[in-house]
């Protein structure tokens, strides 16, 4: 809180209790024109009359006590910038806490601690609490199951775009990923004309059904712009490239952002930038090994040892 705002609020402080105490000392205080306690001196509509009797001692003097107290409190915790006597903050009551319960969370999180995800991953508490994290935090993206949605992987299927191994997820999820498609917008067309985003868009689509090209010329305009752009990352078959975390192409269900005409065209020209965010300094790698080993439970492993990448 600045200076400014911190005068602010002890100037409307001092306000309202001077106004308190004001009311109460004009309304205790008997006048001499005041009718006696036992006097109906105030008449209204003709026939309604009251006793002018004053409020009770005691209930005046706890209305004194509270007004004394407040005063005290802010003695005591402070306002704005002005430190109390008790050296008292939120913030620091809020760390105490913090500290207190990181503590706990520690203790409860130590047995996992180290573990492999895939060696977590057959423990049903570790899963559990993976499932609990992974709803709070992983949710907002890849779905409460996991299935994700256009822009954010499925995570029950065996396509992994940066590896499937314990190894790579656990670092996926730790130290997050930037996956980087550059936009072929203007240097496509500057090599194959007009029609190369259309050739380069119709030889993906051949990748995965060789079989069902229907113009065969504009596949074979199109491979030739992959070979000289493309390879580096898709690799000279387009299974891709974990590494980079480039798609492999080869699979439709692997193409993140869809596998349509449209989609495609515009993932090419426009290009794309996908962004899985660190975890490590979000949860601490314990809680990031144990939304890995729930993450492991999600999606098959015929040899149980690892997930094959496409």
């Amino acid at each position: 809180m600045s200076w400014g705002w911190t005068w602010f609020v002890v100037v409307l402080t001092a306000l309202n209790i001077g106004g308190c105490v004001w009311l109460l000392m004009a309304n205790t205080r008997r006048r001499a024109t005041d009718p006696k306690p036992d006097e109906t001196g105030h008449v209204w509509d003709g026939d309604l009359t009251e006793y002018n009797k004053p409020l009770p001692r005691w209930w005046i003097n706890l209305f004194y006590i509270t007004i004394v107290f407040s005063i005290g409190y802010l003695i005591w915790y402070g306002i704005g910038r002005f430190a109390g006597y008790g050296h008292w903050s939120s913030q620091a009551e809020w760390a105490q806490e913090k500290a207190a319960e990181d503590a706990r969370l520690e203790d409860a999180l130590k047995p996992y601690a180290g573990k492999p995800i895939d060696e977590l991953a057959k423990d049903p508490k570790a899963v559990a609490l993976g499932r609990t994290i992974f709803a709070n935090n992983c949710a907002g993206c890849h779905g409460s199951t996991g299935h994700g949605a256009t822009g954010f992987p499925n995570l029950t299927d065996d396509v992994w775009y940066w590896g499937g191994t314990p190894d790579r997820i656990l670092e996926t999820i730790l130290d997050g990923r930037n996956a980087v498609m550059p936009p072929w917008g203007q240097v496509l067309p500057a090599q194959g004309g007009p029609t190369a985003i259309d050739d380069t868009v119709a030889y993906v689509q051949s990748l995965p059904h060789p079989d069902a090209v229907a113009d065969k010329a504009a596949v074979e305009r199109g491979q030739k712009l992959f070979a000289a752009n493309c390879v580096a990352c898709h690799g000279p078959d387009g299974k891709g490239n974990p590494l980079l975390g480039a798609h492999d192409l080869t699979q439709p269900r692997a193409w993140l952002y869809g596998a349509s005409k449209a989609a495609l065209t515009k993932t090419i020209t426009e290009g794309r930038n996908g962004v899985m965010p660190a975890w490590r300094p979000v949860l601490g790698e314990t809680r990031v090994r144990l939304v890995g080993a729930y993450v492991w439970t999600l999606s098959p492993h015929p040899d149980q040892t690892s997930k094959t990448t496409p």
